[in-house]
């Protein structure tokens, strides 16, 4: 069965409202094949929802939806762009393939995704001590929380990063 058949709600909205948040997104963006696709990643993350019938206001529900998808395109350009300033920065003897480039790429979104599923307090003390070399006691500190919090964060944070390396085995 198709999704239109199991959710024809979804259908409704897509139809009423796809060319409304395609332009809402291009203003946004300034960039009408981004927009397309964002819209297109909206309504794929509305897909399986059963709630769908009971929205009093679609566009805001849409608007929503697509700032979060927004935020997260937002991200992984940043990430990406990040990335080529310091692969560009690299001497040329020491530049990679397309396809490492490419691994790395999925790597780093892969690793993206993993700190988003993070509660924030968790993923800010991760990002100190892996990044910005902090030990516990000062991330407590700037954290506001005690030492044993920190070391729970840092907890769930290495388990989040287990559970991502099996999944991709």
């Amino acid at each position: 069965m198709t999704a239109a058949v199991l959710h024809p709600h979804f259908t409704d909205l897509y139809s009423n409202h796809h060319t409304w948040l395609q332009r809402w997104l291009c203003a946004k963006l300034g960039n009408a094949c981004d927009a397309d696709d964002l819209a297109q990643d909206t309504f794929t993350r509305i897909l399986g929802r059963s709630d769908l019938a009971a929205l009093n206001e679609p566009r805001a529900f849409l608007t929503t939806v697509a700032k979060g998808v927004l935020v997260n395109w937002y991200q992984r350009q940043s990430l990406e762009r990040a990335y080529l300033e310091a692969l560009a920065s690299l001497p040329e003897p020491t530049a990679i393939s397309p396809e490492q480039r490419m691994l790395i790429l999925e790597t780093l979104h892969g690793i993206d995704a993993m700190l988003d599923a993070l509660p924030l307090k968790v993923k800010q003390a991760f990002l100190m001590a892996q990044l910005d070399g902090l030990g516990y006691a000062d991330i407590a500190v700037r954290l506001g929380v005690s030492l044993i919090t920190v070391k729970r964060y840092m907890k769930q944070a290495f388990l989040q990063c287990l559970l991502a390396m099996e999944d991709a085995a």
